[in-house]
């Protein structure tokens, strides 16, 4: 098979980290050579093949930098194992591409990325949710074919979401980031669906309805629902921020499309697999008037035939984080993880992690997800 080029870095480090994708920023990369590691960084755009992850790890490897796009299963953590690794970075807030509880077996600290994402994926979600409703892609598409020849009354009419419901599904950071962007600048109601209540959601809604109030303006409301079927009926908008695991794999099925407004609009900026995407292709191809936007797929990087042929789709390449800040945030933690477990540093436990980002670190791991994993290193 072909084998694509890696480019070497610091050759002379005596600890070597294998990244498996050319990342944003140059301080990742400072903060490796800084702690001894020589770099070796593949200079491919499309996904490595197990094979060539294999090779890349060889005989010696101390750590990894991987992609949520390559499968990172107990065979390949054993590969890194073997060759002496013992620190896997996920250039990712999410890591359903990872076997955790084989790393935790293997001793092999996984590390993410969050706590950099929040208002850059929130805000995605927010322009998908407007270019679903205002039609913006079919409409800019109609101008730039030619096909516009002046202005009519009936023209490309979408859907107004001052004051209407939106309902969203996970309730963690992004979507509660996502949430509040909507409740706060459109006036929006907030139905939630999560297994945990949300507090602090819940508490924000209730004290800008209260300002609203004071002022003399209808104030908004918040509630948890309680059934996903629940917040379908109800809601204008769905917008999905849920994990994807076992359970939530093809959430949103032919039945939970059904139970949802005609003229819905349903945004996935999460993970595509939480829509049953051939169901989704035949829902809207029968409700013209529903509109999804999606910037994650289920069989990413293929789509399911139909999908971009719907006006009534919307659809991006997966660009969630993609700012230059927050990409090059999030190539500053993943390389943050890989140097603290080679160091033997503690655990960072506090939510804010923007002091990895300043010119003198803190000598730790920003986010480790199996601290089991680095034995006697202690959190702090």
């Amino acid at each position: 098979m072909t084998f694509h080029e890696w480019i070497t870095h610091n050759p002379g480090g005596k600890k070597r980290v294998i990244v498996t994708k050319c990342l944003p920023g140059a301080a990742w990369l400072e903060a490796l050579a800084g702690a001894g590691c020589r770099v070796d960084v593949c200079d491919w755009d499309e996904t490595l093949s197990r094979d060539e992850i294999t090779r890349a790890i060889g005989e010696r490897c101390d750590g990894a930098i991987g992609q949520l796009t390559e499968r990172w299963d107990a065979a390949l953590l054993g590969v890194l194992k073997g060759a002496g690794g013992r620190a896997y970075g996920n250039y990712a807030v999410g890591y359903d591409n990872v076997d955790v509880d084989a790393a935790t077996a293997l001793g092999i600290a996984v590390g993410n990325t969050p706590g950099v994402l929040t208002e850059t994926t929130a805000e995605l979600a927010v322009a998908l949710t407007f270019a679903a409703a205002r039609r913006v892609v079919e409409s800019s598409r109609f101008l730039t074919e030619g096909r516009f020849t002046g202005w009519l009354p009936s023209l490309f009419l979408g859907e107004r979401l001052w004051r209407e419901t939106l309902g969203v599904v996970g309730a963690g950071r992004i979507g509660t980031m996502y949430a509040r962007m909507l409740v706060e600048g459109f006036k929006m109601d907030l139905v939630y669906y999560d297994r945990h209540v949300n507090d602090q959601l819940e508490a924000f809604v209730r004290e800008y309805g209260a300002f609203l109030a004071g002022r003399g303006e209808e104030a908004v409301k918040c509630r948890r629902a309680a059934s996903l079927e629940e917040l379908l009926r109800e809601a204008d908008v769905v917008s999905l921020h849920a994990t994807l695991d076992e359970s939530t794999s093809h959430l949103i099925d032919a039945t939970r499309l059904a139970q949802m407004k005609k003229n819905a609009i349903l945004v996935n900026s999460s993970r595509g697999a939480l829509i049953d995407e051939q169901a989704l292709v035949e829902h809207c191809r029968r409700h013209p008037t529903f509109h999804a936007a999606l910037d994650v797929f289920e069989h990413e990087p293929w789509l399911t035939p139909g999908l971009v042929d719907l006006p009534n789709i919307v659809g991006l390449p997966h660009l969630g984080s993609a700012t230059r800040w927050t990409r090059e945030a999030m190539a500053t933690l993943a390389a943050s993880n890989v140097v603290a477990v080679l160091n033997g540093w503690p655990v960072w436990t506090s939510p804010d992690v923007l002091p990895f980002l300043a010119p003198e670190p803190p000598n730790a791991a920003p986010s480790i997800v199996n601290p089991a994993a680095l034995g006697s290193i202690s959190a702090t």
